[in-house]
């Protein structure tokens, strides 16, 4: 899932969820997708069978960053079944955190053939395509953008009250051209419909909007009422310390990134909170110690969550090692990374 990356003609959809660091060409997350922490939950009347046991060991493996594992296990389910539709949804996610966008999307196209009635499947769909389009032509990202636009709005219309669905498809109007479904009074629509949702969300998303508008005033107000609306609001600092970096206000940064620290240290679930503050401070070129120091913490919780997966948080880790000088631990955190995702392609090609 996850500020938000443009989603213009040859650019990526939102993704998971708003958050600084996260998943999204180059450092900063653009999706903000408003975009994620989408779990896929195993269905009541399946929790004993050995499928489901499987799947639900799957869904831990994806949120622990193990995605070698994760693999190995969607391979050894039966062919067929009730829970198929399952499987290749979670194997689409797995394939989302290690940037392979066409089988991502492969998957979620057939986890929508199989049951076209569920919302998530439809979103994370919608996710997939528009990373591809992100690397598309021009053309090819005219024709994938809108795929992502029908997909966005049939995951909102089956589930009206899917606050991942609708932060997705509100940062898709705002950022997307008018040919392909995009528009400012579309976007402000769905954050009224978020209101009642996810009130913490609609903020955030109104923020957005008014930064892409250029009143900063108004997008500062509304990623400091996200900040007191939201039940964990150590993800909500990061964000507002991301918006600082815009406007390379750097106290102000600094201020927020402190909040976010001690939010989520105050949190027993924080979550990416210190992830996304080590992005922030990544991106910002600053501080490389203590976002290495947040990276370490991050990848020692018990909290991890495919929003960041353990092994770009130790591939990031490495990058933050070497560029202090330690270059046998940058290599421990390469090597930590192959461990969980042997083929992930950006630890392979990433230099010592």
């Amino acid at each position: 899932m996850k500020p938000p990356v443009a989603v213009e003609l040859g650019a990526a959809a939102p993704r998971v969820r708003a958050a600084p660091g996260r998943l999204v060409p180059g450092l900063v997350p653009g999706l903000a997708l408003g975009l994620l922490a989408l779990a896929v939950c195993v269905p009541a009347f399946t929790q004993g069978t050995p499928v489901a046991r499987t799947l639900a060991q799957v869904n831990q493996a994806l949120q622990a960053g193990e995605a070698d594992k994760a693999l190995g296990l969607i391979s050894s389910l039966p062919e067929g079944g009730a829970q198929i539709a399952e499987a290749q949804n979670l194997e689409c996610r797995v394939r989302y955190t290690l940037q392979q966008w066409d089988a991502a999307v492969g998957n979620c196209e057939q986890a929508v053939r199989l049951d076209g009635q569920n919302s998530n499947d439809h979103l994370w769909l919608g996710r997939a395509l528009g990373e591809k389009a992100d690397r598309a032509s021009f053309m090819t990202a005219f024709s994938l953008g809108k795929r992502v636009r029908v997909e966005f709005e049939a995951a909102v219309k089956l589930d009206s009250h899917n606050a991942e669905a609708l932060s997705d498809v509100g940062d898709f109007y705002k950022e997307a051209p008018g040919v392909v479904g995009g528009g400012m009074d579309k976007a402000e629509a769905i954050a009224g419909q978020l209101d009642t949702v996810d009130a913490a969300r609609a903020h955030q998303l109104r923020a957005r909007i008014a930064e892409a508008r250029k009143d900063f005033a108004t997008a500062e107000r509304e990623f400091k009422q996200a900040i007191a609306t939201a039940a964990h609001p150590a993800d909500d600092w990061t964000t507002l310390a991301s918006f600082y970096r815009r406007r390379q206000r750097w106290q102000d940064l600094d201020s927020a990134i402190h909040n976010s620290v001690s939010a989520a240290e105050k949190d027993k679930h924080p979550g990416v909170a210190l992830y996304d503050a080590a992005g922030v401070l990544t991106e910002s070129k600053r501080d490389p110690a203590l976002a290495a120091k947040l990276l370490e913490e991050y990848l020692a919780a018990n909290s991890k969550s495919e929003e960041a997966p353990a092994f770009e948080a130790h591939l990031r880790l490495a990058g933050l090692k070497k560029q202090l000088g330690d270059a046998a631990g940058a290599q421990r955190e390469v090597a930590a990374a192959l461990q969980l995702a042997h083929d992930y392609k950006p630890a392979l090609d990433f230099k010592l």
